[in-house]
């Protein structure tokens, strides 16, 4: 690959002498515009998420060390060496001026069948999308990738921001690349009260506690009826059991029940 002069890690085996990765060092616009079009099967891209906030990662070093100041698995302990601290300023006037050239070349650099992923949090991502519309077309935005998390701080006067946004547009949507069986899957979860599991990747439904989750209201009281594919979990002071329910009406039918029984 041409370009500036990267470090390339070579295999072994059938790809002996192939280069398996390619790190270049340089400014990003500067190295990716030397590549030719085409060339890449994937990109994905996890740029500054314009925080307004400098940006801090300490580099640390752990050796065994009984009376370390670190714990770690099974008890061990470990004394930390700090190697060094990199920042940088995450904020910028222009955002989107900063992002558009780099998104025409990741256009540029895709393969037809080729997909892109630009990985963002709720500050930026939406104006993103827009200017990803006019770059690669809005029929190639395939979907938008939640990537939860649940550390964090907790705000205490709005809802905490515990995801990040990932945005995937193929270059050629009649033509991209997407393996389903190669997805890792985990059981998901039915209520017990649908009846005995009929599926090997199925799991019972239960609540935060751990507890199964009682059959709606519906099923006792025929005014109750469950119309919407989302659910709540709903809970009384007076009857302690949690349900589960759909829309605003079924909610208060389900607090009133709740509190006469």
């Amino acid at each position: 690959m041409g370009g500036p002069p990267g470090v390339d890690f070579r295999g072994s085996g059938a790809h002996c002498g192939e280069p398996m990765v390619e790190i270049h060092l340089g400014e990003c616009l500067e190295v990716i515009s030397t590549f030719a079009s085409a060339s890449f099967d994937l990109i994905y891209i996890d740029p500054p998420f314009n925080t307004g906030k400098t940006q801090a990662r300490t580099q640390i070093q752990t050796r065994p060390d009984a009376n370390g100041d670190r714990t770690g698995f099974a008890g061990r302990r470990y004394r930390t060496t700090r190697l060094g601290t990199k920042s940088f300023d995450d904020s910028f006037s222009d955002y989107l001026g900063f992002l558009e050239p780099r998104l025409e070349q990741a256009y540029r650099l895709l393969k037809p069948t080729g997909s892109f992923f630009l990985h963002l949090d709720y500050r930026e991502v939406h104006y993103a999308k827009v200017l990803l519309d006019s770059i690669f077309g809005r029929d190639s935005f395939m979907n938008e990738i939640i990537w939860a998390y649940d550390y964090g701080a907790r705000a205490t006067r709005r809802w905490s921001a515990k995801h990040d946004n990932i945005l995937w547009f193929a270059k050629d949507p009649s033509a991209y690349t997407f393996r389903y069986d190669d997805i890792d899957r985990i059981p998901y979860m039915r209520p017990d009260w649908l009846g005995p599991k009929r599926q090997p990747r199925e799991r019972p439904r239960r609540t935060p506690g751990g507890t199964p989750l009682s059959a709606p209201a519906a099923r006792r009281k025929r005014d109750i009826r469950l119309r919407s594919h989302w659910r709540s979990w709903i809970g009384s002071c007076a009857y302690t059991r949690i349900r589960a329910t759909g829309c605003s009406t079924s909610l208060r039918a389900v607090g009133r029940l709740a509190n006469r029984r």
